[in-house]
């Protein structure tokens, strides 16, 4: 069994296995009605200034549901870099790294949570809304742009969240600054890039390239006076920046001394 086919094999066992639970359901509304809240701080603040930085309230809220949508697929697939702290901490990794399979797979597939899906759910949803309000064309460039920038920020936060694990490999246990780069690094998608210090635009663009996967696709889309191309770079961009997460787990897995050293 290669490893791919073993990965699906993991999230089918975790998926069979939160079923199991009779009041998942009840989870997975609740997760879903914070997920519909979340964007109303924004939401009423821009309706009451309408807009901000040249943006109108449905663009901003449009990059920033991209952003979420994003970041719940990344959720889904790649969970269980979360959890990989506590692994470490307890030695579990060791034998992790007994089987004759990719390392950072078997991470991926530790945990699998069917609430997460209520955040792809209701801000994919949000987002098509806010794309509709935009009051253009929707064809099948339009249509592939979108779900290459989805693709490619799932790819993104991936990356995000094996670099933030393989940092316990030096810390032993999760460091809570680390998730001023995950869970909260979507919030910057509610700023208008051009408001932002020229070094923080930068960053968000060529290092952690979240402006690539939320900002120019729907800059692209929606014809916001952007150039072009940057729009169609963000399923590249989410590649690269997942081979370089990749490369730095390869680097601390090589550093990993284990409990017994």
């Amino acid at each position: 069994m290669n490893g791919f086919a073993l990965y699906w094999r993991y999230m089918r066992i975790n998926f069979l296995a939160q079923l199991q639970y009779k009041g998942w359901i009840f989870d997975f509304i609740l997760a879903l009605f914070f997920v519909a809240t979340d964007p109303l701080d924004a939401a009423l603040l821009l309706g009451r200034f309408g807009g901000v930085g040249g943006m109108s309230a449905s663009q901003i809220l449009l990059v920033y549901a991209m952003a979420v949508c994003a970041f719940g697929l990344a959720e889904i697939f790649g969970r269980g870099f979360d959890y990989f702290p506590f692994l470490v901490r307890g030695g579990e990794f060791d034998r992790i790294m007994l089987r004759p399979r990719s390392t950072a797979m078997q991470a991926a597939a530790l945990r699998f949570h069917l609430s997460r899906f209520s955040r792809v759910l209701g801000m994919g949803a949000f987002a098509v809304f806010m794309l509709r309000a935009q009051d253009i064309a929707i064809g099948a460039r339009e249509i592939l742009l979108f779900i290459g920038a989805l693709a490619g920020g799932t790819l993104v936060y991936t990356g995000i969240f094996i670099i933030a694990a393989t940092v316990s490999f030096f810390t032993i246990q999760p460091l809570d600054v680390i998730y001023i780069f995950t869970n909260g690094s979507y919030q910057v998608a509610k700023v208008p890039p051009r408001l932002l210090p020229d070094w923080l635009r930068r960053a968000f663009t060529y290092i952690a390239p979240m402006f690539a996967f939320c900002y120019y696709p729907a800059a692209s889309i929606c014809g916001w006076g952007e150039a072009d191309w940057p729009g169609y770079m963000a399923l590249p961009a989410g590649a690269a920046f997942l081979v370089v997460s990749l490369a730095i787990w390869q680097f601390g897995v090589r550093h990993y001394k284990g409990t017994g050293s």
